[in-house]
């Protein structure tokens, strides 16, 4: 699981979306296994028959082996109360670093240091950045570690997922320290319209780290080579040419080191966008589910999802700020004299404004999961026209439902899913397959022939 654990970034909404993942190689390119039988069921019937699309969905999740499914929702719905503990833990890192007065210790250094602003902003910047690793590190333990491992999802030895914290850590300190420092600069230089400044510089950060995680972040977890097999390569590029998307290149990235999961997403932004697929998608998922799956990708550029999700995340990061300023103030009335803070504006107040957004995303978790979770369904719809695949979409919606719930209750799936479940996927597939019953029946025929 890649995570820095650092709530400098996550108050700026920083990296909410670097990427549009989604149904989300290793140098020799695995070759993609025969495609699952299609359940009967879920076979399309001799004419004048009668296909059900809901008995065929049932049909499909039927395959699935009851002790998966049962590991599968045990997994995800353990994911419903760690969203809640990591509230809570992050409220107490707040509070630790106000109460004990080590925030506020953390600024007289920097003051020591330096009377530069922007530059005192830094020092203090980094200092919080490694002290909140530090404190997050036990719950990023059992989270990202020893939890993973217990449900079989991820490949990385101790040593190596140390590594992977490392690095993540040192990213957070070379990009989150600026952007504390940045945001801190506002506070000092607009104390009346510092939120309106912080939003664009928010909305501009954001888009820049969307921009350049494909060149820079990337590459320091995972190797991205050009996908040479024709087998596998032609059909997605005969896709790419049929839907208007200028590429002659398909990638693929080695996420085995790391992880059993299948993906595949959309990232960068302008001129960096590109689509890629991980090795794990290459070597367990069919011809006929990686034509589906990367349809799906190109129903995000198609569509213009990056950028609309764009606009979406940054009204809500405007909302945020807005919400920000009044309920500081209001925390800021009732314990800053308490933690020896001076104003909205001194750094030693940072854990406090972490705080306070913390909440408001909480708050905001059921809306910013239905946008991209809508965002996914339009994908899927464009995705099942574009490949004419919907047994492909069923195997990579069973595959994606080894450690996503497949069929959650609807209130449950609007409040905690930011993609549809594997139930309406598959839904979605058959019932589009019934609307193209002859187009099956041709196929099949030609097989028997």
């Amino acid at each position: 699981m890649r995570r820095t654990a650092l709530l400098a970034l996550a108050i700026l909404c920083l990296t909410s979306f670097p990427a549009l993942p989604a149904w989300a190689a290793e140098a020799s390119e695995p070759i993609p296994p025969p495609a699952p039988a299609v359940p009967a069921a879920a076979q399309a019937p001799p004419p004048g028959g009668h296909f059900d699309p809901v008995a065929a969905t049932e049909a499909w999740l039927a395959t699935m082996p009851p002790d998966a499914r049962a590991r599968s929702d045990a997994y995800f719905e353990g994911g419903y109360w760690l969203q809640l503990w990591e509230f809570l833990y992050g409220l107490g890192i707040a509070w630790v670093l106000l109460g004990s007065g080590l925030s506020a210790r953390m600024r007289d250094l920097a003051d020591r240091v330096t009377r530069f602003h922007f530059v005192h902003g830094l020092v203090y910047g980094i200092q919080y950045i490694i002290a909140a690793g530090l404190l997050t590190f036990p719950l990023e333990l059992y989270e990202g570690y020893f939890r993973e491992h217990q449900y079989g999802m991820s490949n990385l030895t101790f040593t190596a997922w140390l590594g992977e914290e490392g690095k993540g850590l040192l990213l957070g300190i070379a990009f989150g320290s600026v952007a504390i420092a940045a945001l801190l600069r506002f506070l000092r230089a607009a104390p009346r319209t510092w939120w309106i400044w912080g939003t664009v510089f928010s909305i501009a950060f954001a888009i820049v780290g969307v921009m350049v995680a494909p060149i820079w972040i990337e590459p320091v977890f995972n190797k991205t080579t050009e996908l040479t097999n024709p087998v596998v390569r032609e059909p997605i590029l005969s896709l790419a040419r049929a839907n208007g998307i200028p590429t002659s290149h398909v990638y693929v990235q080695d996420a085995s080191k790391q992880t059993k999961r299948v993906s595949a997403h959309v990232t960068g932004f302008g001129n960096t966008m590109r689509i890629e697929l991980n090795d794990n998608l290459l070597r367990r998922t069919s011809l006929p589910g990686i034509q589906m799956v990367m349809s799906h990708e190109m129903g995000h550029y198609v569509l213009n999802h990056i950028y609309k999700q764009m606009l979406a995340i940054s009204l809500i990061i405007f909302l945020g700020f807005a919400f920000l300023r009044g309920a500081f103030q209001w925390a800021f009335r009732r314990w800053g004299a308490r933690w020896g803070l001076s104003d909205i504006s001194d750094p030693a107040a940072f854990p406090l404004l972490v705080a306070v957004f913390s909440v408001y995303f909480l708050v905001m978790t059921p809306v910013v999961n239905t946008i991209i979770r809508t965002s996914e369904a339009e994908a899927d719809l464009f995705g099942i026209n574009a490949s004419h695949q919907p047994d492909g979409m069923a195997e990579a919606a069973l595959q994606l439902g080894e450690y996503r719930k497949l069929h959650p209750g609807p209130i449950e799936e609007i409040i905690f899913f930011d993609h549809p479940s594997g139930y309406n996927r598959i839904l979605m597939g058959m019932r589009w397959k019934a609307e193209h019953l002859d187009e099956f029946r041709t196929a099949a025929a030609g097989q028997t022939r």
